[in-house]
């Protein structure tokens, strides 16, 4: 990661316009702060791919569109990288965003950039029409950079799937985990799916009640997963009523993962909003409450 971030950095010098691809279901939470450093160094604009739109709610995605089309250099697009006929949008809109290259002598260099598993290289696949990145349901696939030429006008460079260092909020790694950015021995399954279950809860218990056949009223989160095992028959075998929760855990975040639970955003623009300020207003809190020390005289 060390090395991919600072070919990154170098990379970006040579480009016109990032692509930066993001997961629809969980677009702010699944940025890497990174990639907008690295853009407001170089002052580079940015088109937004909000890949997976077939998982993600649409209403909630069409706000997202809304919320980074008011953005300064950047638009956004919601799209499924599967589908060719959409990716084949994305080098006009980045035309757009940098219109002084569009000849042979200044051909239009474009950068994906994205954290591991949001569809880079299926996005390259499609771009290019053939397959020259290899895809896979797993983080860090795509292993060293490429650059490919689409048309004497265009130029094309995949990168690594970058992650940063420290996630600053908790909230953002429990999505990232349900959406299987970060690998599986990196969390706790059931404390994801219950993280899952709570978001269900409260914005999508119909689609719960669709998919297992249980009410969610009266519920909590630990309760929708108890009841995912009891309707999928996922007991421990030797103990008489034994719930195995972690067997219970995967099939609520398989079937999330998948869109066979329905169409699901983790994260709105409002909610973003609301999670931040209350991060804030714990760190100012916790300052107020932090001893003073008068120095020594």
């Amino acid at each position: 990661m060390t090395s991919a971030r600072k070919k990154a950095a170098e990379t970006m010098a040579n480009i016109d316009v990032v692509i930066e691809v993001l997961d629809a279901r969980l677009p702010e939470a699944g940025s890497n702060p990174l990639v907008h450093e690295l853009r407001a160094f170089r002052q580079r604009p940015c088109l937004k791919v909000l890949n997976k739109a077939d998982l993600a709610d649409p209403a909630v995605t069409k706000a997202w569109i809304d919320y980074f089309n008011s953005q300064k250099g950047v638009k956004a697009v919601a799209l499924s990288a599967k589908k060719v006929g959409e990716v084949a949008r994305l080098p006009s809109l980045c035309q757009s965003l940098a219109p002084h290259r569009d000849d042979n002598f200044k051909p239009l260099r474009m950068m994906i950039m994205g954290i591991p598993n949001v569809g880079k290289s299926t996005l390259m696949n499609a771009l290019v029409k053939r397959k020259v990145a290899a895809v896979g349901d797993e983080p860090a696939i795509t292993k060293s950079q490429q650059s490919i030429t689409l048309s004497p006008r265009q130029i094309l460079v995949d990168t690594p799937g970058l992650m940063w260092p420290k996630i600053e909020h908790d909230s953002d790694g429990y999505m990232l985990a349900a959406s299987h950015a970060i690998g599986r021995n990196a969390v706790l399954e059931e404390e994801v799916a219950t993280f899952l279950a709570a978001i269900l809860l409260e914005r999508y218990g119909d689609l719960v009640t669709a998919r297992y056949g249980f009410s969610v009223q009266g519920l909590d989160a630990p309760g929708v997963l108890e009841a995912v095992a009891r309707k999928r028959g996922c007991i421990l075998k030797g103990r008489a009523g034994g719930l195995d929760l972690d067997k219970a855990a995967m099939q609520l975040l398989t079937d999330y993962r998948t869109g066979t639970l329905g169409r699901i955003s983790l994260e709105t623009p409002e909610s973003r909003s609301t999670m931040l300020a209350n991060a804030a207003e714990k760190v100012v809190a916790a300052e107020l409450a932090s001893p003073v020390t008068t120095p020594a005289t």
